[in-house]
Protein backbone atom coordinates (compact mmCIF):
# COMPACT_ATOMS: atom_id res chain seq x y z
CA UNK A 1 0.00 0.00 0.00
CA UNK A 2 0.99 3.74 -0.55
CA UNK A 3 3.00 5.42 1.96
CA UNK A 4 1.06 8.44 1.27
CA UNK A 5 -1.94 9.33 3.82
CA UNK A 6 -5.29 9.25 2.98
CA UNK A 7 -8.45 10.87 4.67
CA UNK A 8 -12.26 9.69 4.72
CA UNK A 9 -15.07 11.40 6.00
CA UNK A 10 -18.62 9.68 6.94
CA UNK A 11 -21.12 12.69 7.50
CA UNK A 12 -24.07 9.86 9.34
CA UNK A 13 -26.97 10.36 10.50
CA UNK A 14 -25.72 11.14 14.32
CA UNK A 15 -21.85 10.96 13.86
CA UNK A 16 -19.73 12.81 11.86
CA UNK A 17 -16.10 10.74 11.53
CA UNK A 18 -12.78 11.21 10.24
CA UNK A 19 -10.01 8.66 9.69
CA UNK A 20 -6.54 9.35 8.11
CA UNK A 21 -4.40 6.71 7.08
CA UNK A 22 -1.83 5.12 5.61
CA UNK A 23 -2.62 1.75 6.11
CA UNK A 24 0.40 0.86 8.64
CA UNK A 25 2.13 3.11 11.01
CA UNK A 26 -0.41 6.04 10.63
CA UNK A 27 -4.16 5.55 12.10
CA UNK A 28 -5.86 9.13 13.40
CA UNK A 29 -9.86 8.64 14.43
CA UNK A 30 -11.85 11.05 15.52
CA UNK A 31 -15.22 11.73 15.61
CA UNK A 32 -18.14 14.00 16.90
CA UNK A 33 -21.93 13.33 17.55
CA UNK A 34 -23.77 15.94 15.35
CA UNK A 35 -27.07 14.76 14.76
CA UNK A 36 -27.15 15.38 11.28
CA UNK A 37 -30.24 13.43 10.91
CA UNK A 38 -32.60 14.53 13.90
CA UNK A 39 -35.96 14.66 12.15
CA UNK A 40 -35.23 14.01 9.07
CA UNK A 41 -37.61 11.00 9.27
CA UNK A 42 -40.60 12.84 9.61
CA UNK A 43 -39.64 16.15 7.91
CA UNK A 44 -37.73 14.85 5.20
CA UNK A 45 -35.67 17.71 5.51
CA UNK A 46 -31.71 18.17 7.36
CA UNK A 47 -32.18 20.96 10.02
CA UNK A 48 -30.46 24.33 9.66
CA UNK A 49 -28.79 23.25 12.81
CA UNK A 50 -27.83 19.83 12.32
CA UNK A 51 -26.20 21.06 8.37
CA UNK A 52 -24.28 23.74 10.83
CA UNK A 53 -23.12 21.14 13.40
CA UNK A 54 -21.51 18.96 10.42
CA UNK A 55 -20.28 21.88 8.87
CA UNK A 56 -18.46 22.91 11.62
CA UNK A 57 -16.97 19.57 12.65
CA UNK A 58 -15.83 19.45 8.76
CA UNK A 59 -14.05 22.53 9.50
CA UNK A 60 -12.01 21.12 12.05
CA UNK A 61 -11.35 18.17 10.40
CA UNK A 62 -9.85 20.06 7.52
CA UNK A 63 -7.40 21.89 9.86
CA UNK A 64 -6.53 18.25 10.69
CA UNK A 65 -6.06 16.88 7.30
CA UNK A 66 -4.14 20.10 6.56
CA UNK A 67 -2.03 19.76 9.18
CA UNK A 68 -0.87 16.30 8.26
CA UNK A 69 -0.53 17.22 4.61
CA UNK A 70 -3.07 15.03 3.12
CA UNK A 71 -3.70 15.00 -0.48
CA UNK A 72 -6.30 12.26 -1.03
CA UNK A 73 -9.76 12.91 0.27
CA UNK A 74 -12.81 11.08 0.18
CA UNK A 75 -15.91 12.19 1.92
CA UNK A 76 -19.72 10.45 1.79
CA UNK A 77 -23.09 11.38 3.30
CA UNK A 78 -24.88 8.42 4.43
CA UNK A 79 -28.62 7.52 5.31
CA UNK A 80 -30.00 11.28 6.50
CA UNK A 81 -28.56 13.05 3.28
CA UNK A 82 -29.82 9.60 0.89
CA UNK A 83 -33.21 10.74 2.52
CA UNK A 84 -33.09 14.39 3.01
CA UNK A 85 -34.52 16.81 0.11
CA UNK A 86 -32.86 19.36 0.95
CA UNK A 87 -29.48 17.01 0.45
CA UNK A 88 -27.92 19.40 -2.27
CA UNK A 89 -28.08 22.27 0.17
CA UNK A 90 -26.02 20.28 2.68
CA UNK A 91 -23.90 18.71 -0.20
CA UNK A 92 -22.80 22.48 -0.89
CA UNK A 93 -22.47 24.00 2.80
CA UNK A 94 -20.41 20.47 3.47
CA UNK A 95 -18.49 20.71 0.84
CA UNK A 96 -17.57 24.76 1.19
CA UNK A 97 -16.70 23.94 4.60
CA UNK A 98 -14.17 20.60 3.67
CA UNK A 99 -12.29 22.63 0.98
CA UNK A 100 -13.67 19.45 -1.08
CA UNK A 101 -16.11 17.48 -2.53
CA UNK A 102 -18.61 15.31 -0.36
CA UNK A 103 -20.57 13.31 -1.82
CA UNK A 104 -23.80 11.12 -1.19
CA UNK A 105 -22.98 6.93 -1.03
CA UNK A 106 -25.70 4.61 -1.96
CA UNK A 107 -26.84 2.34 0.91
CA UNK A 108 -25.91 -0.54 -1.26
CA UNK A 109 -22.20 0.97 -1.21
CA UNK A 110 -22.09 1.59 2.27
CA UNK A 111 -23.00 -2.05 2.82
CA UNK A 112 -19.93 -2.93 0.75
CA UNK A 113 -17.24 -0.94 2.19
CA UNK A 114 -18.35 -1.67 5.54
CA UNK A 115 -18.01 -5.62 4.92
CA UNK A 116 -14.70 -4.94 3.08
CA UNK A 117 -13.26 -2.63 5.90
CA UNK A 118 -14.61 -5.09 9.04
CA UNK A 119 -13.22 -8.44 7.33
CA UNK A 120 -9.86 -7.33 5.38
CA UNK A 121 -7.40 -8.70 8.20
CA UNK A 122 -9.54 -11.77 9.24
CA UNK A 123 -9.49 -14.97 8.33
CA UNK A 124 -11.06 -16.48 5.74
CA UNK A 125 -11.56 -19.97 6.86
CA UNK A 126 -13.69 -18.45 9.79
CA UNK A 127 -16.35 -16.99 7.30
CA UNK A 128 -18.95 -16.70 5.68
CA UNK A 129 -19.29 -13.27 7.67
CA UNK A 130 -22.45 -11.33 8.09
CA UNK A 131 -21.58 -7.85 8.64
CA UNK A 132 -24.11 -5.49 10.13
CA UNK A 133 -23.15 -1.85 10.43
CA UNK A 134 -26.42 -0.36 12.69
CA UNK A 135 -26.45 3.15 11.95
CA UNK A 136 -28.43 6.44 13.04
CA UNK A 137 -30.17 6.13 9.37
CA UNK A 138 -29.87 2.79 8.01
CA UNK A 139 -27.99 -0.38 8.85
CA UNK A 140 -26.61 -1.92 6.18
CA UNK A 141 -26.23 -6.20 5.97
CA UNK A 142 -23.14 -7.78 3.99
CA UNK A 143 -22.96 -11.47 3.61
CA UNK A 144 -19.21 -13.07 2.00
CA UNK A 145 -16.27 -14.53 2.46
CA UNK A 146 -13.29 -12.38 0.87
CA UNK A 147 -15.48 -10.18 -0.63
CA UNK A 148 -19.21 -9.15 -0.16
CA UNK A 149 -21.78 -11.76 -2.37
CA UNK A 150 -25.26 -10.33 -1.02
CA UNK A 151 -26.18 -7.33 0.74
CA UNK A 152 -29.15 -5.16 1.80
CA UNK A 153 -29.44 -1.74 3.05
CA UNK A 154 -32.78 -1.63 5.41
CA UNK A 155 -34.03 2.24 7.09
CA UNK A 156 -33.78 1.36 10.45
CA UNK A 157 -31.40 3.09 12.88
CA UNK A 158 -30.78 3.92 16.30
CA UNK A 159 -31.99 7.75 15.62
CA UNK A 160 -34.56 6.53 13.33
CA UNK A 161 -35.90 4.18 15.57
CA UNK A 162 -35.86 6.39 18.85
CA UNK A 163 -37.59 9.47 17.05
CA UNK A 164 -40.74 6.78 15.72
CA UNK A 165 -40.86 4.28 18.80
CA UNK A 166 -39.32 5.04 21.96
CA UNK A 167 -40.91 8.59 22.90
CA UNK A 168 -41.06 7.52 26.60
CA UNK A 169 -38.60 7.82 29.26
CA UNK A 170 -37.48 5.29 30.13
CA UNK A 171 -39.21 3.81 26.90
CA UNK A 172 -42.26 1.77 27.74
CA UNK A 173 -41.90 -2.13 27.26
CA UNK A 174 -44.54 -1.85 24.54
CA UNK A 175 -42.55 0.98 22.55
CA UNK A 176 -39.80 -1.57 22.80
CA UNK A 177 -41.65 -4.07 21.94
CA UNK A 178 -42.69 -1.94 18.75
CA UNK A 179 -39.13 -1.24 17.42
CA UNK A 180 -37.95 -4.84 17.89
CA UNK A 181 -41.41 -6.39 15.46
CA UNK A 182 -40.58 -3.72 12.99
CA UNK A 183 -37.07 -4.76 12.58
CA UNK A 184 -38.05 -8.31 12.59
CA UNK A 185 -40.49 -7.76 9.45
CA UNK A 186 -37.55 -6.35 7.97
CA UNK A 187 -35.37 -9.18 9.00
CA UNK A 188 -38.59 -11.49 7.29
CA UNK A 189 -37.84 -9.36 3.78
CA UNK A 190 -34.25 -9.94 3.86
CA UNK A 191 -34.89 -13.50 4.38
CA UNK A 192 -36.98 -13.97 1.15
CA UNK A 193 -35.09 -11.88 -1.09
CA UNK A 194 -31.07 -12.85 0.24
CA UNK A 195 -31.70 -16.04 2.17
CA UNK A 196 -27.95 -16.98 2.17
CA UNK A 197 -27.61 -13.19 4.63
CA UNK A 198 -28.95 -15.10 7.62
CA UNK A 199 -26.73 -18.34 7.17
CA UNK A 200 -23.12 -16.57 8.01
CA UNK A 201 -20.65 -18.62 10.02
CA UNK A 202 -20.17 -15.51 12.38
CA UNK A 203 -21.59 -11.85 12.89
CA UNK A 204 -19.75 -8.82 12.73
CA UNK A 205 -21.17 -5.89 14.06
CA UNK A 206 -19.43 -2.18 13.16
CA UNK A 207 -20.26 1.33 14.09
CA UNK A 208 -21.21 3.43 17.51
CA UNK A 209 -24.12 1.19 18.69
CA UNK A 210 -22.46 -2.04 18.12
CA UNK A 211 -19.20 -0.79 19.63
CA UNK A 212 -21.19 0.86 22.74
CA UNK A 213 -22.80 -2.10 23.99
CA UNK A 214 -19.80 -3.94 24.28
CA UNK A 215 -17.96 -1.29 26.08
CA UNK A 216 -20.97 -0.91 28.39
CA UNK A 217 -20.86 -4.80 28.83
CA UNK A 218 -16.46 -5.09 29.63
CA UNK A 219 -17.32 -1.78 32.30
CA UNK A 220 -14.72 0.83 30.36
CA UNK A 221 -14.43 3.77 32.26
CA UNK A 222 -12.28 5.32 29.75
CA UNK A 223 -13.24 4.43 25.90
CA UNK A 224 -10.04 2.13 24.84
CA UNK A 225 -10.80 0.97 21.14
CA UNK A 226 -7.95 -2.28 21.08
CA UNK A 227 -10.24 -3.65 24.21
CA UNK A 228 -13.52 -3.24 22.00
CA UNK A 229 -11.84 -4.57 18.19
CA UNK A 230 -12.49 -8.22 18.27
CA UNK A 231 -14.32 -8.29 21.48
CA UNK A 232 -16.89 -11.64 21.40
CA UNK A 233 -20.35 -10.29 22.55
CA UNK A 234 -22.51 -12.85 23.69
CA UNK A 235 -26.12 -12.77 23.15
CA UNK A 236 -26.73 -13.54 26.46
CA UNK A 237 -24.70 -10.41 27.12
CA UNK A 238 -26.41 -8.07 24.52
CA UNK A 239 -29.65 -8.67 26.10
CA UNK A 240 -28.44 -7.79 29.43
CA UNK A 241 -27.21 -4.27 28.12
CA UNK A 242 -29.70 -3.51 26.04
CA UNK A 243 -32.29 -4.42 29.45
CA UNK A 244 -29.92 -2.41 31.53
CA UNK A 245 -29.92 0.65 29.42
CA UNK A 246 -33.72 0.17 28.07
CA UNK A 247 -35.36 0.47 31.82
CA UNK A 248 -33.18 3.35 32.78
CA UNK A 249 -33.94 6.87 32.53
CA UNK A 250 -31.61 9.56 30.37
CA UNK A 251 -30.42 10.85 33.19
CA UNK A 252 -29.33 7.48 34.53
CA UNK A 253 -28.02 6.00 31.29
CA UNK A 254 -25.47 8.35 30.50
CA UNK A 255 -23.52 7.27 34.04
CA UNK A 256 -23.10 4.09 32.00
CA UNK A 257 -19.21 3.52 31.99
CA UNK A 258 -18.34 2.63 28.15
CA UNK A 259 -21.50 4.76 26.91
CA UNK A 260 -20.48 8.12 25.27
CA UNK A 261 -23.22 10.21 26.89
CA UNK A 262 -23.94 11.90 23.80
CA UNK A 263 -25.30 8.55 22.03
CA UNK A 264 -27.23 7.77 25.63
CA UNK A 265 -30.89 8.93 23.42
CA UNK A 266 -30.45 6.81 20.91
CA UNK A 267 -28.43 4.06 22.00
CA UNK A 268 -31.61 1.79 23.01
CA UNK A 269 -32.83 2.17 19.06
CA UNK A 270 -29.80 0.73 18.26
CA UNK A 271 -30.06 -2.08 20.99
CA UNK A 272 -33.39 -3.09 19.45
CA UNK A 273 -31.69 -3.96 16.03
CA UNK A 274 -29.02 -5.55 17.90
CA UNK A 275 -30.80 -7.82 19.63
CA UNK A 276 -33.91 -8.24 17.14
CA UNK A 277 -30.98 -9.00 14.56
CA UNK A 278 -29.45 -11.99 17.14
CA UNK A 279 -33.10 -13.12 17.65
CA UNK A 280 -34.13 -13.47 14.30
CA UNK A 281 -31.64 -15.70 13.17
CA UNK A 282 -30.45 -17.47 16.37
CA UNK A 283 -26.66 -16.00 16.74
CA UNK A 284 -25.16 -16.56 19.70
CA UNK A 285 -22.27 -14.27 19.83
CA UNK A 286 -20.80 -11.31 17.64
CA UNK A 287 -17.42 -10.15 16.83
CA UNK A 288 -16.98 -6.55 17.24
CA UNK A 289 -15.08 -4.66 15.02
CA UNK A 290 -13.67 -0.80 15.01
CA UNK A 291 -13.10 -1.05 11.14
CA UNK A 292 -15.53 -0.57 9.31
CA UNK A 293 -16.85 2.10 6.63
CA UNK A 294 -14.18 4.49 6.99
CA UNK A 295 -11.87 1.53 6.34
CA UNK A 296 -13.09 -0.10 3.56
CA UNK A 297 -13.33 3.36 1.75
CA UNK A 298 -9.30 4.16 2.83
CA UNK A 299 -8.27 1.04 1.74
CA UNK A 300 -9.63 1.43 -1.61
CA UNK A 301 -8.17 4.75 -2.11
CA UNK A 302 -4.78 3.28 -0.99
CA UNK A 303 -4.66 0.56 -3.17
CA UNK A 304 -5.75 2.88 -6.12
CA UNK A 305 -2.76 5.57 -5.21
CA UNK A 306 -0.34 2.55 -5.28
CA UNK A 307 -1.55 1.61 -8.47
CA UNK A 308 -1.09 4.91 -9.94
CA UNK A 309 2.55 4.81 -8.53
CA UNK A 310 3.42 1.70 -9.73
CA UNK A 311 1.88 2.58 -12.93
Amino acid sequence: MSSKLVAVIDCGTNTTRLLITDGSDVDIRVQKITGLGRGVGESRRLSEDGIKRVADALSEFRELIDHHKVQSIRAVGTSAVRDALNQSAFIDTASEALNAKVEILSGDLEAKYSFLGATADLDPANGPYLVVDIGGGSTEFAYGTNEPLAWRSVDMGSVRYTEQYLRSDPPRPEELGAAIQVARLHLDDIDREEPQIGRASQLIGVAGTVTSIAAVEIGLQDYKREMVDKFLLKRSAAEDVFRTLATESLDDRIHNPGLDPERAGVIVGGCCILVAVMRHWEIDNCLVRERDLLDGLADEMLETNQANEDG
